[in-house]
């Protein structure tokens, strides 16, 4: 059975950093590709970063380029992301994805297959 567990969420003030972290059992986090996802209230489900063991690549939405860092220790099975320069519009739940496929460059939730529960993230201005 995989489970995905995040944490790492919190309230901050705008420009400052947080790390969520994702901890995978079940499942190794070098297989495939790894997704952090978001989704704010009234919004859409949206891919913010993923990294792909295959090719080593990682991919991030256009909105968080420069700001946040995906990585992964396999040795922890975890995946980590660190966002810094937080801004109000980050605002959202988070959720950790497995078992992934990245599209044209594209995050997309329906190439996922596995799902955390989330971890909140609040940044105020």
């Amino acid at each position: 059975q995989v489970q995905l567990v995040e944490s790492g969420g919190g309230s901050v003030q705008a420009g400052g950093s947080l790390r969520l972290s994702c901890v995978a059992s079940g499942y190794s986090v070098d297989h495939n590709c790894m997704g952090w996802f978001r989704q704010a209230p009234t919004k859409e489900r949206e891919g913010v970063a993923a990294i792909c063991t295959g090719n080593g690549i990682t991919y991030y939405a256009d909105s968080v380029k420069g700001r946040f860092t995906i990585s992964q220790d396999n040795a922890k099975n975890t995946v980590y992301l660190q966002m810094d320069s937080l801004k109000p519009e980050d605002t959202a739940m988070y959720y950790c994805a497995a078992g992934g496929t990245v599209v044209a460059g594209y995050i997309l939730r329906g190439y996922f297959g596995y799902w955390g529960q989330g971890t909140q993230v609040t940044v105020s201005s």
